[in-house]
Order: C-alpha cells, then structure tokens, then sequence
C-alpha cells in the first residue's frame, strides 16, 4: 500500500507541474477556449494589426469604431472586438520589431477566424519625394535586415559561405561600408574592416506547400484587390497642424508607392536612408510591416500595410526631422487613412456578394471539394463579367521573391 501511495502521489504531484507548467508556457485555458470558439462563430473579421499603443488609441477613440466589450487576453496579447463601418473587426497591438509582429499575426491567424489582415502605424521615410505626415501605401515590402556578412578580404567575386548549397545569395546586392569612409584625404587609398554585408532572401514554409520543404520571398506582394481599392484613398484630406499655432508647410497627401522595408532596426542615419532609397526604391522603413507581410504570405491570407511617414530617417534637420514632434500627428493620419480603407472595403464586400449570386445562378456545374467549391472556369467567367472582375475567392495573390527593382 505504501509503494501505491507514493506512486500515486509521484502521478498526481507530476500533472500538477505539467498543468502549470502549460499554464506558464501560455496554453490557453478552457475559459479563454470558450471565449474564443464564441467568437470565432461571429466572424470572420479583419485583423487590424499595430505596433504602438499611440498608434491604437486613436482608433480606439475614434467615433468611427464601435467596441463589443469583447477582449481577450492569452499569451501576452489583448485581443480587441469591434465594428467599423458595418465591417466586424479585431484589434491587437505587437509591441516594437519583427520578432513581436510575427508572433503577434502568426497568435492572431492561427486562433481567430481572420478574412484579411490590415497593418497600420507610423514610419521612416527614404523618399525625397514625400513629406512628414504623408500617408503611404506600398504595394511591395521586404524585410531588409537578413544579412550575410562577409569576411574581410573577400569581395564581389568571391562566393560567400554556404551559397553552394542554397543557403545565401548574391542575387539582391550588397552595402560596402568603404563606401562610407569619411575624412579620407585625397588620392589615398582606403578600406574597412567591416568589408561587405549582401541582403539576403527569407525562407518561407507556405501553409499550402510541402512541410520542410523551403521557398524563398524577397519581395513580398500585398493583397491586389486591398491595394486597388486604396487607390479610391489617394484625395482623402489629412491632419497637417500639431496644434493651432504649429502647422506643418506641405499639405499631406496619401499615396500608393511600389515598395517599402523593415528590419529590427530605428533607422535615423542620413547615410543608411540614401543608401536603402537608391538601392531598392523603398518609401517608408519601419520595424514590423515586413514580419507581417511574410506571415500573411505563409498563411495565403491577403493583407496591406498603411504607414504614415513621421520622420525622414535621419535625412533632414533637427526641426524637420522630429519624430517626438510629429508622431502623434502621423499616428492619428495613420487612423483617417485606415477608417476609409475599411469603409470601402466594407462597400465592395456587397460587390463581391453579388459575384457570389451570380455564381449560383449560372448554368456551369460545380461541386464542393473540401472546405471550398471548386467552380468551373466558365461559371468564373460569367460571373467575373457581369460583376466588373471583383476576385472572388477573397484570397491573395502574392509574388514570393519576384524581382520588382526596376
């Protein structure tokens, strides 16, 4: 009896440590379980991903968004309900970087019952061509912080390590800190220790491919149907003035641009910032849109950036280029640009449900397959005809690493 005792006693002292230990490691309790599977059977909803509480409260204060009263609390997140324009959304803010963003989208994709995901906030700006508190939309993003370094001694010619097997690259380019020599007399010669970093590739694991089996994403395309609709955006009147007596020379305006990057990185360097803008075109550098961008591509779910531009990344003066100055009012932009999007991507939903009626009255067979319906072509024809090409499948249409440099 004594052995069975301890033995009992060792089984029921062991599930005590494995309880709290998934209860530190962040498992989700049968409470917040029930919370969330209730939720989830009123969506699906658009993810609304920021990075900053000074960039959430002003949609959180904003008339335009209703609360549920309903949040979520697990694995360090809050999880925000609500209505914005008719369209049901949810809220979650990821903390600075691209650690935090990814795993904030990845908690949000792989819990809720997401549609599309829109990320919003301020940002560096790279572009000579636009100004504080202009709002920017790009239609590309990478995540230029993915380095390989390369030894002192060996250049443009030389193959870097592990490029052999696949692992590196120097398709996309590279920055030589020689380059950025200063104080160099002239004729002489000069170098740097520092050598060479090349831009590399992210490795991607897409949620409909083979499982270990890599792909790769330099360049990672944003929803086309999100980014035609915010061309509807670009005549939207912005905030210009901090206050009644400061207000900014330029009218701000909001703009669709090509690319824009992240990296872990608070770029305020006038150097980096021309070297980054000739280099890849990019409009606004911040430090999540690239993280969230790459998971919405594994995942097949569409998605767009919004960034207000709040400072010029250490490339203007000391009045010009005051991100403590201008933030707050590049953050509440951020939030009129985001309100419109939503507003009409709330409109075109009723588009895409006529597509939907129209598919059901046309005369070509379908059939379920799975979880979706696979029509046939003739039936999309129609259907895209006679409703002026909406997609139907609300899914993305992403271009994994294509070459967007011209």
């Amino acid at each position: 009896m004594g052995r069975i005792s301890v033995v009992y006693g060792l089984v029921m002292v062991s599930m005590m440590l494995l309880n709290a230990v998934q209860h530190i490691d962040g498992a989700i309790s049968a409470k917040t379980q029930k919370l969330i599977n209730k939720a989830n059977k009123k969506g699906p909803y658009l993810g609304l991903v920021i990075p900053n509480t000074f960039e959430m409260n002003p949609l959180l204060e904003s008339s335009n968004f209703t609360s549920t009263n309903l949040t979520i609390d697990f694995s360090g997140r809050r999880f925000r309900f609500g209505m914005i324009a008719e369209k049901k959304v949810l809220l979650v803010m990821t903390g600075m970087g691209m650690i935090n963003a990814g795993i904030t989208t990845q908690l949000l994709l792989s819990v809720f019952n997401i549609e599309g995901v829109v990320h919003y906030g301020i940002a560096g700006n790279a572009n000579p061509d636009f100004n504080i508190a202009d709002v920017v939309i790009p239609q590309f993003w990478s995540h230029s912080g993915l380095w390989n370094w390369q030894k002192y001694g060996d250049g443009p010619e030389d193959e870097l390590p592990l490029e052999s097997i696949g692992d590196f690259t120097r398709d996309i380019g590279y920055l030589r800190f020689a380059n950025y020599t200063v104080n160099v007399t002239g004729g002489s010669s000069y170098d740097n220790l520092l050598n060479y970093i090349w831009f590399q590739e992210e490795e991607i694991f897409p949620v409909n491919g083979t499982p270990e089996e890599r792909e790769r994403a330099f360049w990672v395309e944003v929803d086309p149907t999100y980014y035609e609709i915010a061309k509807k955006l670009e005549d939207l009147t912005l905030e210009s003035c901090i206050n009644s007596t400061t207000c900014l020379s330029e009218t701000p305006k909001v703009a669709r641009v090509k690319r824009g990057t992240s990296a872990s990185i608070y770029l305020y360097n006038a150097a980096y910032r021309n070297f980054i803008y000739d280099k890849f075109n990019v409009t606004p550098v911040d430090m999540e849109s690239a993280s969230i961008a790459l998971i919405c591509l594994q995942q097949n779910v569409p998605f767009i950036t919004i960034r207000a531009l709040s400072d010029l990344a250490g490339g203007g003066s000391s009045v010009t280029d005051d991100a403590d100055t201008f933030f707050d009012l590049a953050a509440n932009n951020s939030v009129i640009v985001l309100l419109e999007f939503i507003k009409e991507l709330s409109a075109s939903t009723l588009s895409k449900s006529t597509i939907h009626e129209n598919w059901k009255r046309t005369d070509s067979p379908r059939r379920e397959s799975g979880r979706g319906r696979c029509w046939s072509l003739l039936g999309w024809r129609r259907a895209v005809a006679s409703t002026g090409g909406w997609r139907i499948d609300g899914r993305p249409h992403f271009k994994a690493g294509a070459d967007v440099r011209s």
